[in-house]
């Protein structure tokens, strides 16, 4: 027995064992498609094929045998089913790689194969056997249609075997083994399993009811599956008859069919002039198509018969030509058909031997891809008839005419399994594995070392179109397969992948310049897992980056921007978007990763680390235009980091099973470091909140009037504003929701620590005690009066003050008011009440900084969750932030109140204090009117001071009240002078100013502590009533003691100033002597110091 053949080939097939097909090179077989392990062999018999056989009709062959005013619109009207709508969307996205023919609908394309289908049967048939011609639609005996020679199952009445062809390709059988036979349509439509049965037979003869139908013979169904009209075949018969007549073994490829049937058709043999007309138009296309525009041999078009041809064109445009055997027209059409049609190439023999005129690329293709689509049943586009080892054993009866050979037969059969299986919606996976297995044929044509021009070309555009579609597909399969409808899903996606990956292969391997080098993809060591591996890797990266532009883009809202160009709530579409794309990374691992393990050894990795970067990128965007930390900002921080863990999760879940870990794609994996952005952000913000912060410090420096607002706040505007500001960014910066802030807290404390201190200092800034004291007069004696000038400076009071002074004397400083019963009005000026304002201000300054310390240490331990462990918790909280500006603020206090209580004594209150107490007189300027303003201005300090700041600010004004007398005493120039009996009223002076403090600071100093300032005041009065000796004994015993002298002769240096007054320093001993109107005292100082006499 001869060895089986291809498929479509000639040759004897091996019923009982059929070798494998070969799979090299394609991928891996798909799931579901039940693929035969033996291949086709020959189509037919060893015995001559030349004569259609008569054999059962088929289900799928049969099931749109209709009567033959059936229309061609009808007819494709039922090829897309139930199908329809996925059919028409999957047709728009494959095109026909072969291009096509101008003038020529794909309709006339396809009655043009059938005319060369059945020239080249009938040619064949008349070597075997003679022309049988039954009339359609006659009696029982005349019932029968043509038939062309008898083959292995004609007439026997018995149901086609199966398919080899169908188990090679592994496509399902369609029909029962067991032979049936169907009485009549009445009987056959109710009979158990009769829709099964009804598409194997033809419908009955009008007037003959129970009468059953003959089987179709090959002739009528691929009539039927070309959708020839009855007339069209009728016509095609005569003219065959005709040209066949006496003309035994003429061979088909020397009859040149156009030709043919110009000469013998006529006008009559049409309904009208107008399908007449349109026929023969298409009939002197055909030729030009085949002859001058795509002819399989050189052609020179400015040769004659070209120019003839051109002529005859172009008047049959107009109307149709005489085709007559006396027309002048048809024998020059005739000529130049002839003389281009019998041309041979250089070389290959004298002309005559070959006839050229369908086989030139592209028209023999798309006449023979025709043909081979006619395989399919019209009803139900994605079965394979039953019959389609006959059909394609008589379809290669055209191989001659159209110059086609086994390699381009599968090249184009390949292209049809794949062509239907696309224009149906890819719902059927046995026609994609029909094309895969194919394709496998096809690559172990390509390997071939030589090949024609034309098999290159069909075989480059044919891989192009099926790797441009599939790849098309994977691209954004996410959005293509992955709608859960009907021809998506893992399935769909399964035979995109092997048509890619097998494409592709074919292509580096056989298809120079059209793809990367096979064997580069192979021996390159960088690739993920070889050829396939690379492919995937590529689809999936490429997918991912599609599906998450189009997750951003619904996100946005807009088309196709992957730029943040909306102000409206970025945030949160950037939180939404992390969400989406975890959902996208868990549907990827969920649904498409299982299958891309196939070809992949993490593919679910490959697909979250380019999420991963898509989002990196938008998120980078977000961040640029990101100046300050909010809770916007944290929030898609936080969504980012989120995101981030999920997918390193899946990443590291899909390389665990890996040979190196991932560590290729894991290296790929740029960190969102959402930690660190955190933190950087936070640094970033609290710079701002800081120099935010300084512009208000530096705008009190400016601006403050220490004017309070109100006496309901009685402090600095800029203190309030500086405090609220420090609060709300204290509050604002533990309302940011992170956790991990470091030393964050620290740089905030200490920067606003910085600027408390610098504002403190402003506040502090406020001159000193020694602007306020008076100068001291020179060291002069007391000068003795004459009892004449005693007199005399008496006689002149009139002219003096109303005030008298001492001894007689006038003192112009001194006012009725101080020595009357009138109440004095405070005299505390304008300037010692913002004094007092500074005072309020640094009390309400510490006060918010202690609260903001403890808040700082409360909110950086952690916050409590019941009132009970808060409540502990603030107790443990030690406030440690703020020391610098406690101490500083604690400071300026004590500075600030010295200040205001000096500005109040020694200048606001210099006319009944210093300046007007004991001169001229003791007795006559005694310290009950200063003692009148004193309290008159301690209640004004009292009104105008916070509770916390009364009593530094009052026991301030006793220092400087203490010390005002003393220097009352001690340094009250030429116009004081004392004795020894003044010492009582000095006394009792001083306690009053001591009962001042006491009673009217209304307990704001207490007992002790004036008693305690008051103790160096009481010593210097105590020197006040002892006589000159005793003084100058005591001032020589402390100037020995601080000069260190040892003997009485010895000269005594003047003591210096220092204003420490006290009865043990030789400077106060010395000024109470100076002060002394004693000639003792005067004497002494004389001598020992010589000082002058005062003027």
């Amino acid at each position: 027995m001869p060895a089986a053949r291809e498929i479509g080939g000639p040759g004897t097939p091996s019923p009982a064992r059929s070798p494998r097909l070969p799979l090299s090179g394609v991928p891996p077989p798909l799931p579901g498609a039940e693929r035969a392990s033996s291949r086709c062999g020959s189509i037919g018999g060893e015995e001559d094929m030349g004569r259609l056989q008569h054999h059962h009709r088929s289900r799928s062959a049969s099931s749109l045998a209709r009567s033959s005013e059936t229309t061609t619109t009808e007819l494709d009207a039922r090829i897309l089913g139930s199908t329809a709508a996925a059919s028409v969307a999957a047709a728009e996205a494959v095109e026909c790689p072969f291009g096509g023919v101008d003038g020529l609908s794909r309709a006339e394309l396809r009655e043009a194969a059938y005319e060369v289908f059945f020239m080249s049967c009938r040619a064949a048939g008349g070597r075997g056997g003679g022309l049988n011609y039954y009339p359609a639609g006659g009696d029982s005996g005349g019932d029968w249609s043509p038939t062309i020679g008898a083959g292995p199952r004609g007439g026997t009445g018995m149901n086609v075997v199966s398919s080899r062809v169908k188990r090679a390709l592994g496509l399902k059988a369609r029909r029962a083994s067991q032979p049936t036979t169907v009485r009549s349509s009445t009987s056959a439509s109710s009979a158990p399993g009769s829709p099964g049965w009804m598409r194997a037979v033809r419908d009955q003869a009008p007037g003959s009811p129970g009468k059953p139908r003959r089987p179709m013979t090959s002739a009528e169904i691929m009539r039927q599956q070309m959708r020839v009209a009855d007339q069209s075949d009728a016509r095609l018969r005569k003219t065959l008859m005709r040209t066949l007549i006496g003309q035994v073994g003429k061979k088909a490829e020397t009859i040149i069919l156009p030709l043919e049937l110009l000469r013998q058709l006529k006008l009559a043999d049409f309904t009208d002039s107008g399908e007449h007309h349109q026929w023969q138009r298409r009939q002197l296309k055909l030729l030009e198509e085949g002859l001058i525009l795509h002819p399989s041999l050189p052609l020179d078009r400015l040769n004659a018969p070209v120019l003839r041809f051109r002529e005859i064109m172009q008047a049959a445009d107009v109307r149709a030509i005489d085709t007559g055997k006396a027309s002048d027209t048809m024998r020059a059409l005739c000529d130049a058909v002839l003389a281009l049609a019998w041309r041979s190439a250089p070389g290959t023999g004298p002309p005559g031997e070959a006839c050229h005129w369908a086989d030139g690329y592209p028209l023999n293709v798309l006449l023979y891809v025709s043909l081979l689509q006619a395989i399919f049943d019209l009803k139900e586009a994605t079965i394979v008839l039953d019959e389609v080892d006959e059909l394609l054993e008589l379809m290669t009866r055209t191989w001659t005419t159209l110059g086609i050979d086994k390699m381009l037969h599968n090249v184009c059969f390949a292209w049809v399994f794949f062509q239907q299986y696309v224009a149906t919606g890819q719902i059927e996976a046995d026609l994609a594995g029909a094309a895969l297995t194919m394709l496998s044929d096809v690559a172990t044509d390509a390997k071939q070392e030589s090949h024609e021009t034309m098999y290159a070309q069909v075989l480059s555009s044919v891989l192009r179109a099926i790797r441009d579609w599939s790849e098309k597909q994977l691209l954004d399969y996410h959005e293509r397969l992955g709608k859960g409808m009907i021809g998506t899903g893992v399935g769909a996606m399964e035979n995109a992948l092997s048509l890619a990956l097998t494409t592709n292969k074919i292509i580096a391997e056989s298809v120079p310049g059209m793809g990367t080098s096979f064997a580069d993809s192979e021996h390159d060591g960088g690739g993920i897992g070889g050829f396939a591996g690379d492919r995937v890797d590529y689809y999936v990266r490429c997918s991912m980056r599609s599906a998450f532009t189009k997750v951003l883009e619904n996100e946005l809202g807009q088309g196709n921007s992957m730029i943040i160009n909306r102000d409206d709530e970025p945030g949160e579409i950037l939180a939404r978007l992390a969400k989406d794309t975890e959902q996208l990374a868990l549907s990827e691992r969920d649904s498409f990763s299982p299958v891309l393990k196939r070809w992949h050894p993490f593919p679910g990795a490959a697909a979250v680390v380019t999420l991963h970067s898509c989002y990196g990128v938008v998120l980078k965007q977000y961040l640029a235009k990101a100046t300050c930390l909010t809770n916007e900002l944290v929030h898609v921080l936080h969504a980012a980091g989120r995101l981030e863990k999920a997918l390193v999760q899946i990443m590291v879940e899909d390389v665990a099973d890996s040979d190196d870990g991932g560590k290729s794609v894991v290296r790929e994996v740029v960190p969102y470091d959402v930690e660190a952005l955190v933190l950087r952000f936070l640094r970033t913000w609290i710079e701002e909140k800081l120099r935010i912060a300084r512009e208000c410090l530096l705008r009190a420096k400016d601006t403050e009037s220490w004017i309070p607002k109100s006496k309901g706040e009685p402090y600095a505007r800029s203190t309030v504003e500086l405090m609220k500001l420090a609060k709300a960014t204290v509050d604002e910066f533990f309302g940011i929701p992170v956790t991990a802030r470091g030393g964050m807290v620290q740089d905030l404390a200490d920067g606003l620590d910085a600027i408390f201190q610098e504002y403190i200092s402003f506040l502090a800034s406020c001159g000193t005690k020694q602007s306020y004291l008076p100068s001291l007069p020179p060291l002069t004696r007391c000068n003795q009066d004459s009892k004449i000038i005693r007199l005399w400076r008496r006689a002149a009071s009139p002219c003096r003050a109303t005030g008298t002074s001492p001894r007689g004397g006038v003192y112009p400083g001194q006012n009725a008011s101080f020595s009357g019963g009138n109440n004095p009005r405070p005299s505390t000026s304008r300037g010692t009440q913002r004094l007092y304002i500074r005072l309020n201000t640094l009390h309400y300054l510490l006060s918010h900084i202690h609260a903001l310390d403890k808040s700082l240490s409360f909110f950086s331990h952690g916050r409590c969750s019941s009132p009970t462990s808060s409540a502990a918790s603030r107790h443990l909280a030690q406030s440690t932030h703020f020391e610098h500006s406690r101490a500083a603020a604690q400071s300026a206090i004590v500075r600030v109140a010295e200040v205001a209580a000096y500005r109040l004594i020694f200048l606001d209150s210099h006319h009944s204090f210093y300046g007007g107490l004991y001169v001229g007189a003791v007795a006559d300027a005694r310290i009950r009117p200063a003692l009148r303003t004193l309290k008159q201005n301690l209640s004004f300090l009292v009104s105008i001071l916070v509770d916390r700041a009364q009593p530094v600010a009052v026991r301030e004004v006793m220092k400087a009240s203490f010390q005002a007398f003393l220097m009352v005493l001690l340094a009250g120039g030429s116009e004081r002078s004392f004795t020894t009996e003044d010492h009582a009223i000095i006394e009792e002076d001083f306690r009053s100013l001591k009962r001042a403090f006491c009673t009217r600071g209304e307990g704001l100093v207490a007992e002790e502590v004036v008693e305690g300032e008051a103790l160096a005041a009481e010593g210097v009065v105590a020197l006040m009533g002892q006589t000159a000796e005793q003084l100058v004994d005591e001032f020589g015993i402390a100037a020995y003691e601080t000069t260190g002298a040892v003997s009485d002769r010895q000269q005594l240096p003047m003591p210096p100033t220092t204003r420490r007054w006290s009865r043990t320093d030789p400077n106060t001993i010395l000024r109470v002597l100076c002060h002394r109107d004693d000639e003792v005292a005067s004497h002494f100082l004389k001598r020992t110091f010589q000082l002058p006499k005062r003027r």
